[in-house]
């Protein structure tokens, strides 16, 4: 059952919580929040503290700042101790969702680009879109400053145990707490680089599940801390080693069934499938600037590592953008394997929906799947095959972005125009600095 505003009011009480965060997304997918004392929790509850949006990245000029934080109260949750301690009063967290001060939504908000997606599927008929993501994320020492490091904690491998795999204690404290938080953790263990890890939780309708991933982003970060390492979603930390993605298993759902499976087909693949993946295929150059929004994705999203570098589908091998795993019925799904832990959850499945519907609406039929492992065919077969490659840089991926009607649609005037500039600055900088490579490679030669 939904949680009522008397429901959260009567748990604040009950679990004698002292503060309440007000949790939010700017357009760059960090967690933003204001947090109030119990003197303010009336207020906060009815949807009237207010903001300065102007302060926010990407939501608005000076002259439009004032906002105001409308809480989900499905959203409600006390913080475990793990995390924040009892010692200056249990605190809880709402995720809200932003208003202009007429109580109109707020255009700019992540969250409601998702949900417009999502009325969109569901006026077609389907009851959600369901997500599972798999991210992972690199431990590293800290100085003695407190500052990150690159040195990782550990030299372990794909799966290794403790004494092997160090952060073993680091990760089962923040299964402890996510499990706490309500999360269903489904498997946790160590990446295949050294310091690098992966906890899956179960698969959820997406705006829960973008909610969770920004949750659980915080939740990894705060228990490192505690064990006086550095948890970051940076795609590509350290060259010469696998970066972290995160796979994100999609499935439409109508009238309570799986709507992505069909005993009969080919693959037991649905035609409403097969649709999804040929949208999901054919938006993938612009979509792929949400999915892998940094300099740093394209680091990642080279040959070699294990990220996928070409717009292909499979029913089987890991080499391709889209593979289809094995299990069937309830779990017909497909598996996006370009996107990254640095992207904004909101906006990156919202950008897979409406590839996803795109296909759908327009009754688009996908290229043959690949079986063959992409890595290792000739540019001729790729040709052959029509395999298209995924932008190599951001700078290319903006540009896809730009030329997407479908995707620029979803994200909206106001969120395309913020979040491209955002990243044609980001991309500038990165242009006209120095960088270590260069000198090692040409300061003694020239």
């Amino acid at each position: 059952m939904p949680l009522t505003r008397a429901d959260v009011a009567r748990r604040l009480e009950e679990e004698n919580v002292r503060f309440l965060r007000l949790q939010f997304s700017d357009i760059l997918g960090q967690n933003k929040n204001v947090e109030v004392p119990a003197s303010q929790f009336e207020k906060a509850l009815d949807g009237e503290m207010m903001f300065d949006g102007s302060s926010v990245q990407g939501f608005a000029r000076i002259e439009e700042s004032d906002m105001l934080l409308r809480p989900d109260f499905d959203t409600f949750l006390v913080f475990p101790s793990i995390i924040e301690g009892d010692e200056r009063g249990k605190v809880a967290r709402l995720i809200c969702d932003i208003d202009l001060p007429d109580g109109s939504p707020f255009t700019g908000d992540p969250r409601y680009v998702l949900k417009q997606q999502i009325a969109r599927l569901k006026a077609l008929g389907f009851d959600d879109l369901y997500a599972g993501p798999e991210p992972e994320f690199f431990l590293f020492h800290r100085d003695a400053n407190g500052a990150p490091t690159t040195l990782t904690n550990d030299a372990a491998g794909y799966f290794d145990l403790a004494p092997v795999d160090l952060g073993e204690e680091a990760r089962r404290d923040m299964v402890n707490a996510l499990v706490e938080m309500g999360f269903e953790i489904e498997a946790a263990h160590h990446e295949v680089a050294p310091g690098q890890h992966e906890i899956d939780f179960k698969y959820g309708p997406a705006l829960a599940t973008a909610d969770n991933i920004a949750t659980f982003r915080l939740v990894v970060k705060r228990i490192a801390m505690k064990h006086n390492l550095h948890a970051t979603f940076m795609p590509k930390p350290v060259a010469g080693i696998n970066g972290s993605g995160m796979h994100v298993h999609l499935s439409v759902f109508q009238n309570g069934a799986n709507a992505f499976y069909d005993p009969s087909a080919e693959h037991q693949f649905s035609h409403t499938a097969m649709n999804w993946i040929a949208g999901l295929l054919e938006h993938a150059s612009g979509m792929v600037a949400i999915t892998n929004p940094t300099v740093n994705s394209y680091k990642r999203l080279t040959p070699g590592y294990e990220a996928p570098t070409n717009i292909a589908w499979s029913a089987s091998n890991r080499s391709a953008m889209i593979r289809i795993p094995a299990r069937r019925g309830v779990g017909t799904r497909c598996e996006l394997r370009m996107p990254d832990p640095s992207c904004n959850p909101y906006l990156a499945l919202a950008a897979m929906l409406a590839a996803g519907l795109d296909g759908i609406e327009r009754d688009l039929t996908p290229p043959p799947a690949i079986q063959r492992n992409i890595f290792e065919m000739s540019v001729r077969d790729r040709r052959k095959y029509k395999i298209r490659e995924l932008p190599g840089t951001l700078r290319e991926a903006i540009g896809a972005l730009r030329k997407d009607r479908v995707i620029r649609a979803a994200l909206g005037e106001h969120v395309f125009d913020k979040f491209v500039d955002a990243k044609e600055l980001e991309f500038d900088a990165y242009r006209i600095s120095v960088h270590a490579w260069e000198l090692e490679q040409y300061l003694a030669e020239y």
